[in-house]
């Protein structure tokens, strides 16, 4: 495989990858100086869980990157890596005798709205999601609903129960939950499922009397405060809003305000 085959797939990976909803690093060899494993240019994945793809020489400087890349993906911030190969007992990660300069570009897991119910709030809020443009993906537990032609604009479908939504799509801290579904019996059976994954916010449609009965019946059913802390209702911001797309923009302004570290309060400043 030449250079250029190799450095397409790699980037064909990082898309995949990427669509898939998965953490990534694109390790890339910028500056090589002397004798080295693999020249400028050479690249290398490595995803969430420590695997690679490609490589960029192999080896103990190999073996650091990999370490190098999960903190860049913690931080979120790329990073430039110099190593020298000259002398291990100085702590040098070889012996071929050149220097190498390596960039990591961490790609986190993508902001994703995954809205579980597709009547016609749902398809608002995918809809304006996708718009905006967050990764989308839909469920509803009336499979009929939860496609492209019944709900536009989604990147992930995922029809049926949720328990096997759930199995076949990941949920990351990076995931916004919108639960936009048609009635109280309906969150009282999903909600639970929910609390096992590390979204970060899990909101529910509905009036204040809505999630009140709600939270009785969750209650009853043995969830504790502290759980039922982990959901937020009635989901998002305050604008009298009554249409569908109204409503919608209510949620992913809440979802914006989030995300962005907003208040939620008017800019404009009054004159004194």
């Amino acid at each position: 495989m030449s250079a250029q085959d190799e450095n397409n797939r790699i980037f064909q990976e990082l898309i995949a990858a990427q669509s898939a909803g998965e953490p990534i690093v694109l390790a890339t060899v910028v500056r090589a100086r002397g004798s080295v494993p693999r020249h400028a240019g050479s690249k290398m994945l490595v995803y969430g869980d420590g695997r690679i793809s490609g490589t960029i020489g192999g080896g103990e400087m190999e073996a650091r990157v990999v370490g190098e890349a999960a903190a860049a993906l913690a931080e979120g911030r790329p990073r430039l890596l110099a190593y020298s190969l000259v002398d291990p007992a100085r702590g040098d990660p070889g012996v071929c005798g050149g220097e190498v300069d390596i960039f990591l570009e961490p790609y986190g897991a993508p902001a994703t709205i995954l809205v579980i119910g597709c009547g016609h709030v749902g398809r608002a809020v995918a809809s304006l999601a996708h718009w905006l443009g967050f990764r989308v993906a839909v469920n509803d537990d009336r499979p009929e609903l939860a496609t492209p032609e019944q709900t536009p604009g989604a990147d992930v479908y995922l029809p049926g129960d949720l328990d096997q939504a759930l199995a076949a799509f990941r949920v990351t801290p990076n995931t916004y939950i919108a639960v936009v579904t048609r009635n109280v019996l309906v969150d009282r059976r999903i909600l639970p499922r929910l609390l096992a994954t590390p979204a970060a916010t899990i909101g529910v449609i509905g009036s204040q009397r809505r999630w009140e009965e709600t939270r009785r019946l969750l209650r009853q059913d043995g969830l504790s405060e502290e759980q039922l802390r982990r959901f937020h209702s009635p989901i998002g911001l305050e604008l009298n809003a009554e249409t569908p797309e109204e409503i919608a923009v209510s949620i992913l302004a809440e979802i914006i305000m989030l995300r962005r570290g907003g208040t939620g309060k008017r800019m404009v400043r009054t004159q004194e």
